[in-house]
């Protein structure tokens, strides 16, 4: 089985944003970057898949921001094939220009399975993936936890989660796009040493893919930060004196008689 995995980057959450001189974006430039939480999940079953029953793992992502030590540690973990999309925009393709990215480089891989995050923090509703198997032909399953190969060749069982922790095993027909929610397990660590090494054996393979033009399907008309709030009042003194302090605030707002 051949599978072709999609590793995006995304914002790191814990850093402070900034909005960019338009008005309408995040402003990327020194912004970390990170791997989508999603996607990783998505790795990590596919090289479980890998190891359960043979095959091949293909990483597929978009040359934007540190993606380079991303793919060297996929490559560490099992990675079999690296494919780099070229691209030199000052921030991600809208999930419609991406899927589209995405599919171009992936059809000529011949994949039996494709697996992508479910969501991105950076995207609406989880667009990309269900956009990723338009433009590439394919069913599409997303929500998933958890993929095994079928007894039947040529289809996978699903674990599929609804609404209410309710699960339910799917088998589908491959070839097929799945929008992968987490692996049966946690993503693998690899130790620094063997991405290092990683990187000194693994070529990258970078087909020229274009950039679609064309208006995205959201259009962003106001990006801001929202406005600070009444802020906090932190008490100081004696116990005594910020119990007192307590017992006012709550007088003032009528929860004590």
């Amino acid at each position: 089985m051949k599978i072709a995995v999609v590793v995006r980057q995304v914002l790191d959450l814990i850093e402070p944003l900034e909005v960019a001189d338009s008005g309408t974006g995040l402003n990327f430039d020194g912004a970390a970057l990170i791997v989508n939480e999603s996607d990783d999940h998505a790795l990590e079953q596919a090289l479980l898949l890998k190891e359960a029953g043979g095959g091949c793992v293909v990483a597929v992502a978009l040359g934007f921001g540190d993606v380079d030590n991303t793919l060297y540690a996929a490559a560490a973990k099992g990675a079999d094939q690296v494919v780099k999309i070229p691209f030199d925009g000052d921030a991600p393709p809208a999930p419609q220009a991406a899927a589209a990215i995405y599919a171009e480089a992936i059809k000529p891989l011949q994949a039996d399975l494709v697996l992508a995050g479910v969501q991105a923090h950076d995207e609406l509703e989880g667009a990309m993936a269900p956009l990723l198997a338009s433009s590439l032909g394919l069913p599409y399953v997303g929500v998933i936890r958890g993929v095994k190969a079928a007894p039947e060749p040529g289809s996978v069982l699903a674990c599929k989660e609804f609404p209410g922790a309710v699960m339910s095993r799917l088998k589908v027909k491959l070839p097929a796009v799945l929008g992968i929610l987490g692996a049966e397990q946690p993503p693998r660590y690899v130790p620094v040493s063997r991405i290092r090494a990683a990187a000194k054996s693994t070529q990258f393979e970078e087909p020229a893919i274009a950039v679609p033009s064309g208006p995205s399907l959201v259009a962003v008309e106001r990006l801001y930060a929202p406005a600070a709030g009444q802020r906090a009042e932190m008490l100081a003194g004696s116990e005594q004196e910020i119990a007192a302090r307590i017992a006012e605030i709550l007088a003032e707002k009528g929860l004590l008689k």
